[in-house]
């Protein structure tokens, strides 16, 4: 007999084109091993090992192995342990780029490990070359591994599921049951069941073959790919990023120009011909504060009102700035940092003369805005004698001054503001060229005023109130108190595909841990006796309960379909009756073992 025409028995198809023909009751062990090895290939994107031993000698062997072992998972993660490892000393250790002052005074404190820290680059990390190196092998593994991953998927997704394998009950869900249905109606119904559960199905000679989870490998490679772009994205940001403050006190501007900021630093790629063109003032900052319970000082109300306009010729606008809530221009954020207050203080020399009139920003130190600076008179001052000086005024500021609390507010809002004041006269040293803190007093060419007692002078002044400076040298008026707000303006291209990236790569991860990937077969044909033999088989990437619970269900909705038919041996025990019918028994679903011996 033909190998296309050979009978076949219950849960038995012909071979496959091509194979030799077997005699009853021989079976082949490596043709089933192979053609069960059929029915689970490509149910994973992952490559095959094509070089599970060690290479020959040779410069191609050798890169050979050498891209293997870089684009495989084991190395993708070490490397991703690696990113993470490294950047913990970036976040511990000071860093030249985001504060130099910090990186100085830890290698004043700390002589000989700071040249240890320079040599492995720990004060410049995410610039040094071990951590560049990390970062750049592990995006030529992540994009050596999606590569041929993605050309798999693709044709994967433009084939079909495998034909089914020769013995379906070495699968590692099975079921099986006769019936009077014809194999043809059996195999169409099940077609059309698969497709309405959203199987990828299609027949295959005696059998239907069906596959369904595509999702799961569409979500490894979003994964992996949302990974590369959050690396793209991260190494983009850096490079082309800035950021800046600006302390404004109410009333006064901003213009978003690189000599308009108080400190800014920015990436190695930045050119301040990429600062967006805007401006913004603050009109008005409003802050409100719990007044009893224990979150007494809590700030309830933090919002600073501007006027900002995008453009030379830009409309004002009007907004509110509150804390995580920035003002959005383009790809720049301006942030809401910190708040303080700054007295308006009015100096006159001798004469009456006014030198200075400002709102000195004052920084706070602790929590109830208990403030400390400095104000400085650099020109225009001359003392009793005619004699150009310069003075400098340590200012200590108490927003709730209460009697017996001299040394710090009780309260962070303006119910009792107090400001004392300490004058000092002489040289200022700003013109020595050694960069000064604007909240800080250099002592050294300065001399006290002294009182009527020869004690050193010192005021606690009330808003609208004066201190006289002795000897004629003029006076010192606290005005009024404003407030101001600090504003932080950062402009970084890459947050919004990062953002992106990182939602993408959790949907992805969803997807490959939670969905299961498995094929499921149908085979009818015609028995010995004539009665129809239905095997349903399934099969996963992994062992699950999901696969059996499936197949029982599309197994009871097909047997619905095509009802069971007595065994022969119940048939020859029953008695001749023309109308008796028999009786269907439901199928159920076993492991591989007890499918082999039914």
């Amino acid at each position: 007999m033909s190998k296309s025409t050979v009978d076949t028995g219950p849960g038995e198809t012909p071979p496959p084109s091509g194979k030799q023909d077997l005699g009853p009751g021989e079976t082949s062990a490596a043709a089933e091993e192979q053609d069960l090895g059929a029915a689970g290939s490509q149910l994973s994107t992952a490559p095959a090992d094509s070089l599970a031993s060690m290479p020959a000698l040779g410069v191609i062997g050798w890169a050979r192995w050498f891209w293997r072992q870089l684009t495989s998972m084991r190395v993708a993660l070490l490397l991703l342990l690696l990113l993470a490892l490294g950047a913990i000393p970036g976040s511990l250790i000071p860093q030249s780029g985001n504060d130099e002052t910090k990186v100085d005074d830890f290698r004043r404190a700390h002589e000989s490990l700071a040249g240890v820290y320079d040599r492995l680059g720990l004060f410049h990390v995410y610039s040094s070359a071990w951590f560049s190196a990390i970062y750049l092998l592990l995006f030529v593994s992540l994009v050596g591994c999606i590569v041929p991953r993605t050309w798999q998927f693709v044709g994967q997704l433009r084939g079909r599921p495998p034909g089914a394998p020769r013995t379906l009950t070495r699968l590692p869900a099975y079921t099986t049951w006769r019936t009077e249905a014809e194999p043809e109606q059996v195999r169409e119904a099940a077609l059309t069941l698969l497709r309405k559960r959203r199987f990828r199905a299609h027949q295959a000679g005696d059998a239907v073959a069906a596959e369904k989870g595509y999702l799961r490998e569409a979500g490894n490679l979003a994964f992996h790919i949302a990974l590369i772009v959050m690396l793209i994205a991260f190494a983009w940001g850096q490079l082309f990023k800035s950021e800046g403050n600006k302390l404004l006190v109410e009333g006064n501007g901003f213009s978003n120009t690189l000599i308009s900021y108080d400190d800014f630093k920015s990436g190695n790629l930045f050119d301040t011909d990429d600062l967006n063109p805007f401006s913004f003032t603050l009109d008005k900052f409003t802050g409100t504060y719990e007044t009893s319970g224990p979150n007494t000082g809590t700030p309830r109300t933090y919002q600073a009102a501007l006027t900002y306009s995008v453009g030379a010729y830009g409309k004002d606008q009007k907004t509110l700035v509150k804390v995580n809530h920035p003002l959005e221009i383009d790809d720049s954020k301006v942030y809401l940092t910190a708040h303080g207050y700054a007295p308006v203080i009015t100096v006159r020399d001798g004469k009456g003369k006014v030198v200075f009139h400002d709102a000195v920003p004052l920084l706070p130190l602790d929590s109830n805005v208990t403030s400390s600076g400095v104000i400085r008179v650099l020109d225009g001052y001359r003392n009793a004698r005619g004699v150009s000086e310069q003075l400098g005024i340590s200012a200590f500021f108490l927003p709730t001054y209460t009697p017996g609390s001299e040394t710090a507010s009780t309260f962070p809002s303006l119910s009792n503001p107090v400001l004392n004041l300490t004058p000092y006269h002489g040289d200022l040293g700003v013109n020595s060229g050694i960069p000064q803190s604007v909240y800080q007093l250099d002592k050294s060419h300065m001399k006290e005023f002294k009182d009527s007692k020869k004690a050193q002078l010192r005021a606690n002044l009330k808003p609208g109130e004066t201190m006289t400076l002795p000897g004629g040298a003029g006076t010192v008026t606290y005005d009024s108190t404003r407030q101001w707000a600090n504003f932080q303006v950062t402009q970084q291209p890459g947050s919004g595909w990062a953002l992106g990236g990182a939602i993408t790569a959790i949907f992805g991860l969803a997807a490959s841990l939670f969905i299961q990937r498995r094929r499921v077969w149908v085979r009818a044909v015609r028995g010995a006796d004539g009665v129809t033999v239905v095997e349903m088989a399934g099969l996963g990437r992994s062992e699950s309960a999901k696969v059996p619970e499936e197949l029982g269900a599309l197994a009871g909705t097909l047997y619905d379909q095509a009802r069971g038919a007595s065994d022969p041996e119940d048939d020859s025990d029953a008695p001749d009756d023309s109308d008796a019918s028999p009786e269907p028994t439901d199928p159920h679903v076993v492991p591989a073992e007890k499918g082999a011996e039914q």
